[in-house]
């Protein structure tokens, strides 16, 4: 049985929030998994929650320690919302928050890199996560993940630069840790992949594997700017973009040992990955 208390995952339905909840039922915490349709997500209780809709806040965070923080989807400004929020959640008995950042956002950076900044400042205990890129942009409903299947192509503006993408699930072992441990990290932890690959080596790696050809069309900053204006508000456009060509510069090829430090095990690599999905059908 859990040692903690009942822990509040926000984005229950997401990318690294349903694994995290999966990962911390699986191991016997309370959760409650917060959604805008308080969908069921294995073993949590199911909970009303909507980042623009305080009228759903303090039923969500009624007998909460600790919260998973996954930032509103598509906010150049997540702060004006969330700061409120996390106010709310420290005077309501959180004492401690793992909030879902960006290897691409410094403290004090932009968009959650506000969040970020403020967070030791109401917390005790805490820990930002920094994850690079996922590896499942290329399998799940991201749009790269949609074009391979439409197109068999790629697209983005980050040249010949790498990055050390990263397994959803390895995000959410180290967010598992960091709201589990009986010391929170009380840092941010820059989370990665165990090698860094170009899209040329993306779009290599899911021709050998599922047998389709991929190719990487290359784009500049305008036009992937524009590319992606037709997806996301035009300031989130920019911001994206913008995260493109600092991959292009080299900005996201590196390797950490975070993952193997914090769970004891290595990272899945993204061959092994797709290998996985694959034979399941994913």
């Amino acid at each position: 049985m859990s040692t903690t208390g009942t822990t509040l995952v926000i984005g229950a339905t997401g990318t690294t929030g349903s694994r995290t909840v999966a990962q911390l039922t699986a191991a016997g915490h309370r959760v409650k998994a917060a959604g805008r349709r308080a969908t069921p997500v294995a073993d949590a209780e199911p909970v009303r929650f909507d980042w623009y809709s305080p009228a759903t806040h303090a039923a969500a965070l009624d007998g909460v320690d600790r919260v998973y923080l996954v930032p509103p989807l598509g906010d150049s400004d997540p702060a004006a919302t969330m700061l409120p929020f996390l106010r709310q959640a420290r005077t309501a008995g959180v004492h401690r928050a793992v909030l879902l950042s960006s290897s691409a956002i410094p403290e004090g950076g932009p968009a959650v890199g506000t969040v970020h900044r403020a967070l030791p400042g109401l917390f005790a205990q805490w820990a930002v996560l920094r994850p690079s890129w996922f590896m499942q942009n290329f399998t799940g409903t991201h749009a790269h993940a949609r074009s391979i299947r439409d197109e068999g192509s790629i697209w983005t503006a980050t040249e010949s630069g790498r990055v050390g993408f990263i397994d959803a699930e390895d995000i959410a072992a180290v967010a598992v840790r960091a709201l589990t441990d009986e010391q929170a990290p009380n840092t941010d932890l820059l989370l990665t992949g165990p090698e860094a690959l170009g899209y040329d080596d993306i779009a290599t790696i899911v021709t050998e594997v599922t047998g389709r050809p991929v190719v990487h069309r290359r784009l500049s900053y305008e036009q992937m700017r524009d590319r992606l204006t037709a997806q996301v508000p035009v300031e989130f456009a920019a911001l994206l973009a913008g995260m493109d060509r600092a991959i292009a510069a080299g900005a996201e090829d590196r390797i950490t040992d975070t993952v193997l430090r914090l769970t004891g095990r290595p990272p899945r690599t993204f061959r092994a990955l797709l290998e996985s999905e694959t034979r399941s059908g994913s």
